[in-house]
C-alpha cells in the first residue's frame, strides 16, 4: 500500500498567493535579507543547473500583495536510478523554505506537494538547517560545521589548535604554495577534484558546474590551489555572501597528505576570509564519524545537525541515495579502480542523475 505523507494543510489568507514569476534580481533581494537564506537560495542555481545538467526548476514565491513573504527553490529530477523527485537543493550543502512566518511556510509547502503530484515524484526532499515542518519523515545523516571569525589574522592564527598550526608551518618550508584566481584556475582544480572523487568512488561533477558557478558568482568566488613546483596537490573554491565565506567544493591529492597541503589550503582560506571581514566561514557538511568530520573540528568549527525533509514521500521509507548505503558498495568498489579518464567521461553523465 502506498501512503503518501504530506504537510498540515494551513488556509492561507486572501491575500496570500503563490508564483513562480518572479524576476532574479526580486528574488535575491529578499534572499539577501533573510537571515535564514544562504547562497543556495540565490537565483544563479536554477540557471547553471539547467545549462549543467539539463534540469528544469521551479522556484515559488509567496506573495502579500506585491511583497514576497517565502521562497523554495525545487530542481525537478527524472533519473532511471531513482525515478523523479523534486529536491531543494540538489549538488549543494542547503536549500529548502526561506519564509517570514508560518502562514507562508504551509502555503509554499503545498503548493510543492501538489507539484509533486502534477510530475509524478516519489517525493519532495527539503534541505533544511533546523526543522521546518515538525511531525514529517525527515533523515539526519549530515553535520554542518561553522568557525566564527576574529577581527584580526592574528588572533586567527592565535585561536587555530597548535597541532594544526605546525601543520601550516611544515607545509610552507616544504615549498609549497597558495595561489587564489578565478576561471583561469578550474583547470587545475578539477584536476584535483576529479581524481579524489574516483577515489572515493564517487561520480564526478562536470567541470562546466564550476565554471559556470564562477562566471555566475564571479565577484564573489575563488579557486585556492596550493602547488608543489607547478603541479596541484589541493584545491577548493569558496564563495562569500553577506558576511560568511563557505567552501562547497574541495580536495586533495591523498598521496601527499603527509606535506599538510589540505592544511595549508584551509588556512589559506580562512586568512583571506578574516581580512575581508568575513564574520564566519562554514566548511560545508560531511558525514557523522568520517574523516572530513574531525579535520573540520580541529579548526575550531562548531557543529549542527541538518535536516533533509519530506513533505510529500511515496511509501514509508526515506530515500537514501548516498555512496554510504549497502546497496550502492559495490558499485563504489568498482568506481575507484576505473580509470580516470574512464571516470572523467561517464561521471558526469552518471551524477547529473544523483540528487
Amino acid at each position: 500500500m502506498t501512503v503518501v505523507l504530506q504537510a498540515p494543510r494551513l488556509e492561507p489568507q486572501a491575500s496570500l498567493r503563490v508564483t513562480a514569476d518572479v524576476s532574479g534580481a526580486e528574488w535575491d533581494s529578499y534572499v539577501s535579507r533573510h537571515p535564514d537564506a544562504t547562497v543556495d537560495h540565490l537565483s544563479c542555481w536554477r540557471e547553471i543547473f539547467e545549462r549543467v545538467f539539463g534540469h528544469r526548476s521551479v522556484y515559488l514565491a509567496a506573495r502579500r500583495g506585491d511583497t514576497i513573504a517565502g521562497v523554495l527553490p525545487l530542481v525537478l529530477f527524472r533519473s532511471r536510478l531513482f525515478g523523479r523527485s523534486i529536491v531543494s537543493m540538489p549538488f549543494l550543502n542547503y536549500g529548502g523554505l526561506v519564509t517570514n512566518d508560518v502562514e507562508a511556510t504551509g502555503t509554499l509547502v503545498n503548493r510543492a506537494n501538489e507539484l509533486a503530484r502534477e510530475f509524478g515524484a516519489s517525493h519532495v526532499e527539503l534541505r533544511h538547517r533546523s526543522r521546518q515542518l515538525e511531525g514529517l519523515p525527515y533523515r539526519q545523516h549530515k553535520l554542518a560545521f561553522v568557525r566564527a571569525l576574529p577581527s584580526t589574522v592574528e588572533d586567527l592564527w592565535k585561536d587555530t589548535d597548535r597541532k594544526v598550526r605546525n601543520q601550516v608551518r611544515k607545509a610552507q618550508k616544504e615549498g609549497l604554495v597558495v595561489q587564489e584566481g578565478g576561471k583561469e584556475l578550474v583547470e587545475d582544480f578539477y584536476s584535483v577534484f576529479s581524481r579524489n572523487m574516483r577515489d572515493l568512488g564517487t561520480p564526478v561533477y562536470p567541470r562546466r558546474l564550476f565554471t559556470e558557478t564562477l562566471g555566475f558568482l564571479s565577484a564573489n568566488a575563488s579557486v585556492f590551489v596550493v602547488r608543489l613546483d607547478k603541479r596541484p596537490l589541493a584545491a577548493a573554491i569558496a564563495i562569500r555572501f553577506r558576511d560568511s565565506v563557505i567552501v562547497p567544493w574541495a580536495s586533495s591529492l591523498r598521496e601527499f597528505r603527509h606535506l599538510s597541503a589540505n592544511t595549508l589550503l584551509y588556512w589559506s582560506m580562512l586568512e583571506r576570509a578574516t581580512t575581508t571581514g568575513s564574520r564566519t566561514f562554514d566548511f560545508g557538511r560531511s558525514s557523522p564519524g568520517g574523516g572530513t568530520q574531525q579535520f573540520k573540528l580541529q579548526w575550531g568549527a562548531a557543529e549542527s545537525p541538518l535536516f533533509w525533509e519530506y513533505p510529500h514521500l511515496s511509501g514509508t521509507d526515506v530515500p537514501d541515495h548516498s555512496p554510504t548505503n549497502p546497496r550502492f558498495q559495490a558499485a563504489v568498489a568498482v568506481w575507484k579502480r576505473c580509470p580516470l579518464w574512464f571516470t572523467n567521461t561517464v561521471g558526469p553523465h552518471v551524477v547529473r542523475a544523483i540528487p
